[in-house]
């Protein structure tokens, strides 16, 4: 997608496309990968995966996913943004963050969206450098299946 050089390092932002991409990434997720939902998860329609990598090392992903409904069109979720913790602070994470929008835009989503703590200070931070803004007050509601 694109490449970017700062003095020490080369880093590209690449879709992923192979089950062996999302595993080598796994670093950058809560737990393990697990080969069959890693299947599950690119062959999805409108899930997506974009990975930084900084000299050949997956050095942060972000994943998203299309949302349709009947009334409103399709919108792209930001699922979930990581950087590895010796990559952060270099812009990496709003790079991502740019690379979904601009993807999400590709598709016709007439918006993009994230859900994050309010006390997380540094995801705030980037999403707002890379064009976020506050839509007012947000609650999330969960249903445990486990």
């Amino acid at each position: 997608m694109e490449i970017r050089r700062t003095d020490t390092h080369r880093w590209e932002i690449r879709r992923a496309a192979t089950t062996a991409e999302l595993i080598a990434a796994e670093h950058l997720f809560d737990a393990a990968a697990r080969e069959e939902w890693a299947e599950r998860f690119l062959a999805a329609p409108g899930h997506l995966m974009l990975i930084a990598y900084v000299d050949g090392f997956p050095a942060g992903m972000v994943s998203g996913i299309e949302m349709l409904h009947p009334d409103k069109g399709t919108e792209m979720c930001l699922y979930e943004l990581s950087v590895d913790e010796g990559h952060r602070r270099r812009g990496i994470g709003r790079a991502l963050t740019e690379a979904l929008a601009t993807e999400a835009r590709a598709r016709g989503c007439y918006d993009m969206w994230v859900g994050v703590d309010t006390d997380n200070a540094a995801a705030l931070a980037t999403y707002a450098a890379a064009g976020a803004r506050r839509d007012g007050v947000f609650a999330m509601l969960t249903w445990g299946f486990a």
